[in-house]
């Protein structure tokens, strides 16, 4: 009979430079059970609703996570005006959705290099982050800031985009979209690609449902769900499908992130074609006194913002429920059994983001 080891993996990784720890139980090199500590990372964002009006609490709320900053941003103040029953114009919601598109890109061709960077290809990890910058170019072009952008106010946006910029940025994802797809068909049909993420860390169908998977995660399951089909911003006016592919290994998680690339291009240019003329933004009085839950598609899934006000400038609760946090038990699962050499590309198949999901 195999003894039975355990080691540490994190809360420091060369793969994975973020607090996650993970106690693996080992019989030989093959991983019989885990145990994930987290709560390395404490910066107090429930506590500063009582320091920060509502309407600066928007900053805050960017900054839960660097990568995912707009949507972040974006939900925050959804849930706002729907407590103060606000209608904002329609170009600032083509505006804010064509943003969580641009943000969806870059957030994947990030993640898609250091996937690459974890199976030693580096050359494809340079090149997905050469190509990303192409994303950040555009997001700086129109907001000022290249990953936290600080577009989203309670009543609209701050910026607006002029016809020619919105043409150039089509034009500009249409050029890069060949390079996209040479890139793509690497970590699709490359075999050297396969062999490490085909059958590796299985989450089935059933598993998927009942651990609550979000995102990428699920939709790797085969769970067709994603947060932009209820509609918000623009998305209900937008015609798409989420990308969805039913073995639920790495191979199956990294495919839908490389598919989302060119479904956010789509959305993009969509929005592009469909923006009406208009105000970006509306004046707005007075303070949200009620509650809300709102939800909006990130990178990595679904986020939830509960928000609660009591009609003073400062919320009495914010509470925020993240797309990693989510995905943890199912993490766990997909590491049981699996070989040890394997434990870095499953956590990554994920796409974990352990200061997302501390708060």
């Amino acid at each position: 009979m195999s003894k039975q080891i355990t080691i540490p993996f994190g809360p420091q990784h060369p793969v994975l430079p973020e607090p996650l720890h993970l106690d693996l139980v080992l019989e030989d090199e093959k991983v019989v059970d885990v145990i994930p500590t987290i709560g390395y990372v404490h910066r107090g964002l429930e506590k500063l609703v009582e320091k920060r009006e509502y309407t600066e609490y928007v900053f805050i709320a960017e900054r839960i996570c660097g990568i995912c900053s707009h949507i972040h941003g974006q939900t925050y103040v959804q849930g706002i005006e729907q407590i103060m029953g606000l209608e904002i114009p329609e170009r600032a919601q083509y505006l804010r959705t064509i943003w969580s598109e641009y943000s969806r890109m870059h957030s994947h061709l990030l993640w898609l290099g250091l996937f690459a960077d974890s199976m030693g290809f580096e050359s494809v990890f340079m090149n997905s982050w050469r190509l990303r910058e192409h994303i950040l170019d555009d997001l700086e072009a129109t907001t000022g800031g290249r990953v936290i952008q600080g577009v989203c106010k309670v009543g609209g946006v701050r910026k607006d985009i002029s016809p020619e910029k919105l043409d150039e940025m089509v034009k500009g994802l249409r050029g890069i979209e060949h390079e996209l797809q040479a890139l793509m068909n690497v970590f699709l049909h490359d075999s050297s690609m396969q062999h490490r993420l085909k059958g590796i860390g299985v989450l089935s169908n059933d598993d998927a449902y009942y651990l609550g998977a979000v995102g990428p995660t699920a939709r790797g399951s085969g769970i067709a769900i994603d947060l932009r089909e209820t509609g918000y911003a623009a998305y209900g006016k937008i015609n798409f499908k989420p990308v969805v592919e039913p073995d639920g290994d790495c191979y199956a998680r990294c495919a839908v992130r490389a598919k989302e690339l060119f479904t956010s291009i789509d959305i993009i240019e969509q929005c592009v074609k469909k923006i009406p003329d208009g105000p970006v933004d509306m004046k707005v009085t007075g303070a949200p006194d009620g509650e809300f839950l709102s939800r909006a598609e990130q990178p990595r899934g679904e986020v939830i913002h509960y928000i609660k006000g009591n009609g003073k400038k400062n919320l009495v609760r914010h509470r925020v429920r993240t797309p990693t946090f989510t995905n943890i038990p199912p993490l766990v699962t997909l590491l049981k059994g699996c070989e040890l050499a394997d434990v870095p590309v499953i956590v990554l198949s994920i796409d974990p983001c352990i200061g997302c999901a501390e708060r």
